[in-house]
């Protein structure tokens, strides 16, 4: 559930919505905040779950599933308040330049995503 939350989202929702007629810059920041926020707050949940159960050693929890939760971490800590930062500015119709964190989020959410696709194989194989 989650790749395929992250993959609808982060893949086809984020670029897409930037190229609907009347879309503007900052209406389709306002709109992908809001997404964001809520996806992000989905995966903090599932990514909880998957540590609790870790540690209760209950399940056996593939090390890339854990290591997705991580890269969440990352991302919600380290560059999410540069994003919002950028993103406040841009909707206050300030001239903000673009943000080398975009590109920084955008690679975690690969790796991410591959994390979560190794670790589904490996739940279902196992």
């Amino acid at each position: 559930m989650w790749l395929g939350m992250v993959l609808a989202v982060s893949f086809l929702e984020a670029p897409l919505k930037f190229r609907a007629p009347g879309v503007t810059v900052r209406v389709g920041l306002g709109i992908g905040r809001l997404v964001f926020r809520a996806l992000n707050g989905v995966e903090a949940v599932f990514a909880a779950v998957l540590v609790a159960v870790a540690l209760l050693g209950a399940v056996p929890v593939p090390v890339p599933a854990l290591a997705a939760a991580g890269v969440l971490a990352v991302q919600l800590l380290a560059v999410r308040p540069g994003l919002n930062r950028r993103s406040d500015a841009v909707l206050a119709g300030e001239e903000a330049p673009r943000s080398r964190a975009h590109l920084v989020y955008v690679v975690l959410e690969v790796l991410k995503a591959a994390a979560l696709l190794t670790g589904g194989v490996l739940l279902l194989a196992g």
